[in-house]
């Protein structure tokens, strides 16, 4: 018999698996992954969104599985704008990233208050390890048509009084920020819920 033959009972088996695959629930559009921070002020979630930034959410989880923001800080907290973290040990060491990712920006999600978006110098291809979550919306750091902004993967579901509280340390000019908290602000630990 001919491969390209189908008789009755090929053709069931083809309607039946296809129906399968159709009726697969998607983890991407179902269940979003969550991220829970420690931090010294107590716990932040995040949920991603690898359905706008995919490349972004990767990187991010990338570093979470291999436990890289462990013992971090926030080492940049500037009011009614955002905090900054996960570059840095608890001894201002920075630490040594993987490559560098493309940006996302350009995705249509905004830097709302409680998003959280990737850090970058102004090369807008240079984002690695360290993000922000902003405390106000920021719409100014959003990609334009014509310019590059930064990237938001995501969201804060709970824990918005913790950003809220560590927004509001005491900072001073530092050795890695101009806006370096006085009291470490730890990242105790990151991972996947």
């Amino acid at each position: 018999m001919h491969s390209s033959q189908t008789g009755p009972w090929s053709r069931f088996l083809i309607y039946a698996a296809s129906t399968v695959l159709l009726a697969a629930p998607s983890f991407g559009q179902d269940t979003p992954p969550r991220v829970a921070l420690e931090t010294s002020h107590g716990t932040i979630v995040l949920e991603l969104n690898p359905e706008k930034a995919p490349i972004t959410v990767e990187n991010f989880l990338g570093y979470v599985e291999r436990g890289w923001y462990d013992g971090t800080v926030f080492h940049r907290v500037i009011a009614d704008f955002m905090i900054q973290g996960g570059g840095f040990t608890a001894d201002m060491q920075k630490k040594i990233t993987r490559p560098e990712i493309e940006n996302e920006s350009k995705n249509g999600l905004s830097n709302e208050r409680g998003t959280i978006a990737m850090a970058r110098t102004g090369e807008p291809h240079s984002a690695t390890a360290q993000f922000f979550i902003n405390l106000v919306d920021n719409d100014g750091l959003d990609g334009k048509p014509n310019s590059w902004g930064y990237a938001v993967f995501g969201k804060v579901v709970e824990g918005i009084d913790v950003v809220d509280s560590i927004a509001k340390v005491e900072v001073k000019p530092g050795r890695v920020s101009e806006a370096e908290p006085q009291e470490q602000v730890k990242l105790i630990s990151a991972k996947l819920q």
